[in-house]
């Protein structure tokens, strides 16, 4: 399993990097409207996007405070849904996953199918 500690660094620095950006995103949002109509269609249009992304880094946001708190508690590498270990190279690939392969897998599927 990987070293808390270095877990922990680049968890929280990811994080705020994620924060930082969701902080310039806001800003960029809070932009008012070109007053020319085919401006405000195209500033529309980016403001969607934006929106997608600012909400792409929300969930990751989730995912890392859920994870440092696993870190607290001693419940790092172990699978939300079923208790087992997370393999550590997956956790070394994905430091904030929160499910083993197989749950990752039925999961997704339940998402696919919903």
């Amino acid at each position: 399993m990987p070293v808390p500690s270095a877990v922990r660094e680049t968890l929280t620095a990811r994080l705020e990097e994620l924060r930082a950006r969701v902080e310039r995103l806001e800003d960029d949002l809070r932009q008012p409207l070109d007053d020319d109509f085919g401006e405000q269609a195209v500033d529309r249009e980016d403001d969607e996007v934006l929106d997608a992304v600012e909400a792409a880094a929300l969930a990751e946001i989730e995912l890392i405070e859920e994870a440092l708190v696993r870190l607290d508690t001693g419940t790092y590498g172990l699978c939300t849904a079923c208790g087992e270990e997370i393999a550590p190279k997956r956790l070394e690939a994905l430091p904030a996953c929160r499910f083993c392969i197989s749950c990752a897998e039925q999961a997704d599927e339940a998402d696919a199918s919903a």
